[in-house]
């Protein structure tokens, strides 16, 4: 007479199948998780990126407005700066105009020697307007520009 199998006893090729499945699983769901963390480390980046490029632009329509308010100084080229980093000293209208205008380039972007601006305006009132910058933390190359025409 053969005995009957127990209720409770497994065949003897089956013991941690499931243990290998939840490590399975649990593995699987690691490396998705990963993948998530760093879809979002990079959605950051790209946000920081869109910013900045959304400041320059503010800032280059900041400087536009100033110069279509003293339109005779800008047509005349009192406003024109050659590609420059460095924050000059206040003195008449358009100085202190290119003044506030780079330091809010400055304050806004990064207060490094990549953040630079340049103005060029003709006697027609065409105006060119360049802003440098260093986009490298926000995810972006080494150094953006954005580059505004216009006509005062």
């Amino acid at each position: 007479m053969s005995s009957p199998l127990r209720p409770n006893s497994t065949p003897s090729g089956q013991h941690g199948v499931v243990l290998l499945e939840v490590l399975i699983a649990v593995v699987i769901m690691a490396i998705g998780l990963l993948g998530l963390a760093g879809l979002q480390a990079r959605a950051l980046q790209t946000n920081a990126s869109s910013l900045q490029r959304s400041q320059v632009v503010m800032l280059s329509y900041m400087i536009i407005d100033a110069m279509r308010t003293d339109r005779a100084s800008a047509k005349a080229g009192t406003y024109n700066i050659a590609k420059t980093c460095n924050v000059p000293s206040p003195g008449a209208l358009s100085d202190n105009n290119k003044q506030v205008w780079l330091q809010a380039l400055k304050d806004n972007l990064g207060n490094t020697n990549d953040t630079c601006g340049q103005i060029a305006c003709d006697a027609a009132g065409n105006c060119t307007i360049t802003v440098w910058w260093d986009d490298t933390r926000a995810g972006g190359g080494n150094q953006e520009s954005l580059v505004t025409t216009t006509r005062l």
